[in-house]
């Protein structure tokens, strides 16, 4: 029974003394406290917080246009840079194919000139020997006659026994050659 007068009591004092937020007694004054808190802090944001922050994205849009700028310019450097050095490796091409087309032909013209110098020797040399070949030849056939009389009359003596005038064996040798021939 001591439980249930506590707890009555305890509801008659809930009643009485209930929570301010919900006491309809108090309404009037928390909506005015509610506006004043609302405007104060209206002005405290539009005046102080906003502007910073309004300041504070100003300043990086400013920056990022400027990092922007400076990146664009950048590359438009990079790029000209990019296309003297296409330009220069063009011509340094060029200039190397000029070179080797040069000591190309250089080259060609030395071994024209050489195979020219070795040729005209080697014609030199032919003709030399073409001369030596002819003086040996006619010097030989002049000695076939020669060595033709003197191998007949060895080869008569022999034959015979007794040996042979030359003039005889000239004479022979003549007549037998004007025959093959």
């Amino acid at each position: 029974m001591l439980v249930t007068a506590a707890y009555a009591a305890g509801a008659e004092h809930a009643t009485e003394n209930s929570f301010p937020p919900f006491d309809s007694s108090t309404f009037s004054s928390q909506i005015l406290w509610l506006a004043i808190t609302f405007g104060l802090f209206y002005l405290f944001m539009s005046r102080v917080v906003l502007p910073r922050i309004g300041s504070i994205l100003e300043t990086r849009r400013d920056r990022i246009a400027q990092d922007l700028n400076e990146a664009n310019r950048l590359k438009l450097e990079s790029d000209q840079a990019f296309a003297a050095y296409e330009q220069e490796l063009a011509e340094a091409r060029s200039n190397a194919h000029e070179i080797a087309q040069t000591a190309r032909d250089e080259a060609k013209a030395d071994a024209d000139a050489e195979r020219a110098k070795v040729e005209a020797e080697v014609a030199g040399r032919l003709e030399k020997a073409e001369a030596e070949i002819a003086a040996v030849k006619s010097k030989a056939l002049a000695e076939v006659d020669a060595i033709a009389v003197d191998t007949t009359s060895a080869i008569v003596e022999q034959l015979i026994g007794g040996s042979v005038t030359k003039a005889r064996v000239t004479a022979a040798v003549k007549a037998a050659a004007e025959g093959r021939e």
